[in-house]
């Protein structure tokens, strides 16, 4: 992200692809494509006036290159043409420069907070990346029913009803649910199958739901328990388990010994909920908390989320594209990345001083719609919180070392194995999935490096290969991928870029044959220098006698304890896992299909209409028009339409 008038980071891609394939620019012919670059940003520099806005630099393909924003657009985007200022890094970008497309704002906040969703759009190498495809999990604590429920909650939150998060994981977040329901004994169901109940669910058996389905506790009393988890989950936990210790005391001394057993199993369910929470973060309220380490060249940020003096999970980032930039730039690109999803806490605690430390209060503050105070503490709780963090961001980035030097050797090793040039930056799975030839799915699954890059996996619905044919499936999904990537980057001018085309090595799930489909269908499209391998299994399909296919014929195998086989192996795996989703999800939505989807003009309510009205589809194709009519909620043009599907003609 911009930050100062110095300009703008860059990434190690565009160092390799820069050194590794523009050798003719460093040797002479590098003037000319800067004078490109700067003319570019000229033409674009007279039009623009001192106003706050974001600009992004394009190249020759429209590609954008890095994203910023400015309280002055004229100014910033001036800086740029004075080569001489510029480090080489930054003469590098100019000199990719052929375009810039400009956005104004009406503050610089509001361009902060811009340039962040497009950094999350487009994913620039030369900005500061928060790789983190996971979404953060909530709490939902619906308002849209007489009898709330409380779920966990991803994605927009359109759903009337109290926000509680963000979780760090899945995990955290399904225990925590787990523990407030033996606490507040709130359903989880959905409201179908509250409505369908005619006898309280196992959970009401095993004392996690009050079974407010089938009357076991009135409105008011559920009421009361709502209220009970708000105050809870909102930082008076204390408050709330006094509360349920007096009604525990009550209920004893009026001997009503099975309700005091109640309380009693919820207030231990409360104390695991405190227990659980292995940081101390008393008297904190509601913070995220943010510390920085740097070591070998990589960074790392550690991440606390603590609601209500609460600890509700912690979790470690690494940002790319940090090379040459200074921590307090990299964290304010972070927390204005981090922050463009997730909603900010009041307070907002980090280790280091930021140089547009109020630019960036007034964004957070105006995304909240209330105050936010970013905050960096010298003393007493909120400073051994935060020295807290950067103990665990030391260590979360000394084991991210330590994984990636094993997995740098094993990429050496099998790049070695799979006789690659060099390590591959791109891997590219093929597996395909069907039952008898039906509901047929291929899938692709592609992995880097850093692993698995789950936002670039693709899944090919099989159209032309008919029956029980795993070749022809797969020459299909061959020529369906690479007609597309000739068509979008013939060139195969990918370096640097995330969201590359061309792949360094395809590993396809199969044997011979599988191998003879791919091999003819890339000749076709005249494709003859990627790289493959195939996968068998071996003999009697035994997983760790794995036989590994070359284009050429030959066959190599690992030995059973190698880390390249297991490596492989757990590549291949995904992609079986992958295809297998895949091809589920498609059977279940063509056994829930219904004739009726085929008719034009038939939406949701029309089709539940007919079917009620007919009782089923068959029997809409044997209605006459007048009867078609008679529905509730279908017109005669309507009618007239469905009519004339099932009879053509006539």
């Amino acid at each position: 992200m911009a930050r100062t008038p110095a300009a703008p980071p860059a990434n190690a891609a565009a160092d390799r692809f820069l050194e590794d394939r523009a050798t003719d620019t460093v040797r002479g012919s590098g003037d000319m494509d800067i004078n490109a670059g700067v003319a570019a940003i000229r033409e674009v520099q007279r039009t623009l006036k001192p106003k706050p806005g974001v600009y992004r630099m394009t190249d020759v393909k429209g590609d954008v290159l890095y994203v910023g924003k400015a309280r002055a657009l004229k100014n910033r985007v001036a800086n740029y043409t004075q080569i001489d200022r510029l480090s080489n890094r930054l003469r590098r970008m100019v000199s990719q420069t052929r375009g810039m497309t400009i956005v104004t704002t009406n503050s610089e906040a509001e361009a902060l907070l811009l340039e962040a969703q497009l950094i999350k759009r487009y994913r620039p190498p030369y900005n500061v990346l928060l790789r983190d495809d996971k979404s953060f999990p909530f709490i939902l604590l619906r308002a849209d029913h007489d009898f709330p429920r409380i779920t966990k909650h991803r994605g927009a939150r359109r759903a009337k009803g109290n926000y509680y998060g963000p979780f760090a994981s899945a995990g955290s977040v399904n225990t925590t649910i787990n523990a407030l329901q033996k606490l507040f004994l709130l359903r989880s169901c959905s409201d179908s199958f509250f409505a369908r109940r005619d006898r309280p669910c196992l959970l009401y058996q095993i004392k996690r739901c009050s079974a407010p389905c089938v009357g076991r506790i009135d409105e008011a009393d559920y009421a009361d328990l709502v209220r009970q988890a708000k105050e809870f989950l909102g930082g008076k936990s204390g408050a709330v388990q006094k509360e349920i210790e007096t009604q525990m005391a009550r209920a004893a001394e009026a001997m009503d010994y099975e309700t005091a057993a109640i309380l009693r199993d919820r207030l231990r369910a409360a104390t695991f909920i405190q227990g659980s929470q292995a940081i101390n973060a008393s008297g904190v309220g509601d913070a995220d908390v943010f510390a920085m380490a740097a070591k070998g060249g990589q960074i790392g940020i550690q991440a606390f989320f603590i609601r209500g003096g609460q600890n509700w999970g912690h979790r470690a980032f690494f940002p790319r594209h940090t090379d040459g930039l200074e921590p307090e730039a990299i964290m304010a690109a972070f927390l204005a990345q981090f922050y463009e999803e997730v909603p900010p806490a009041p307070l907002v605690l980090i280790d280091r001083e930021l140089a547009e430390h109020e630019l960036l209060e007034e964004a957070l503050s105006a995304l909240a719609e209330r105050r936010v105070t970013i905050s960096l503490p010298q003393r007493g709780d909120r400073r051994r919180l935060l020295d807290q963090a950067s103990r665990n961001a030391a260590e979360a980035l000394d084991r991210r070392l330590a994984e990636t030097s094993t997995q740098t050797q094993i990429m050496r090793e099998a790049a070695e194995f799979l006789e690659l040039a060099d390590v591959p930056r791109r891997i590219e799975v093929y597996d395909n999935s069907h039952i008898q030839g039906t509901n047929s799915v291929g899938a692709m699954v592609v992995a880097g490096p850093e692993g698995f890059i789950k936002n670039q996996y693709r899944k090919f619905n099989i159209k032309t290969a008919q029956g029980n044919d795993d070749f022809a499936m797969m020459r299909e999904v061959m020529t369906r991928r690479f007609a597309r990537a000739l068509k979008d980057d013939p060139d195969r001018d990918t370096v640097g870029r995330d969201d590359a085309a061309w792949p360094d090595i395809m590993l396809i799930d199969g044997g011979k044959g599988q191998m003879s489909s791919v091999c003819d269908a890339l000749e076709e499209l005249g494709i003859e220098d990627v790289a493959m391998v195939g996968v068998s299994k071996g003999p009697d399909r035994n997983a760790g006698r794995e036989i590994f296919h070359f284009p050429d014929g030959r066959e190599k195998t690992l030995p059973v304890n190698s880390p390249v086989l297991f490596y492989l192996q757990r590549l291949r795996d995904e992609a079986h896992r992958f295809a297998i989703g895949a091809h589920r999800a498609k059977r279940s939505r063509a056994i829930s299909a219904s004739p009726l989807d085929e008719i034009p003009g038939i939406g949701p309510a029309r089709k539940r209409a007919l079917l009620l009205h007919f009782g089923t589809a068959g029997k809409v194709r044997a209605a006459s028009l007048s009867d078609l009519a008679r529905v509730p909620g279908v017109s005669q043009q309507v009618a007239q339409s469905i009519y004339d599907f099932y009879h053509p003609g006539g």
